[in-house]
């Protein structure tokens, strides 16, 4: 009965560690992936004023995109990597996510990741009902 019970407990606090610990994880990914959009948002906002204002077209700064993405990164406590490509910034984060009960089976992290992109947009043209 002692093993029975043992054992049964360890499989109550695996699946307890699972459930706790998995959705700690979950809700660090939701946060990688928001930082991440937030962070190319930033970076496509590094527009080439001169070109728009003598040609009309949206075109990056691509180091200054990168720089403000990073900077926002930094700024939230992230850390990810920003390319440019064309007129989108896309920004990748990751994460590592500490276990609460895991690390009693030997899972002490998870590595969470998230991403987000963006490009430039113009302003709004027409006044929808």
């Amino acid at each position: 009965m002692t093993a029975f019970v043992v054992v049964l407990t360890i499989g109550i606090l695996a699946l307890a560690g699972l459930t706790l610990d998995g959705g700690l994880a979950l809700a660090a990914k939701v946060q990688a992936g928001g930082q991440a959009e937030a962070a190319a948002r930033a970076g496509a906002q590094a527009i080439d004023l001169t070109a728009y204002r003598a040609t009309g077209t949206l075109q990056l700064v691509p180091a200054q995109a990168v720089a403000d993405a990073q900077s926002y990164l930094a700024g939230v406590g992230a850390s990810g990597t920003v390319t440019v490509s064309g007129d989108t910034v896309t920004v990748a984060v990751t994460a590592v996510e500490h276990t609460q009960l895991l690390g009693m089976v030997g899972i002490t992290s998870l590595t969470v990741h998230g991403q987000g992109s963006a490009h430039p947009q113009r302003g709004v043209a027409n006044i929808e009902p």
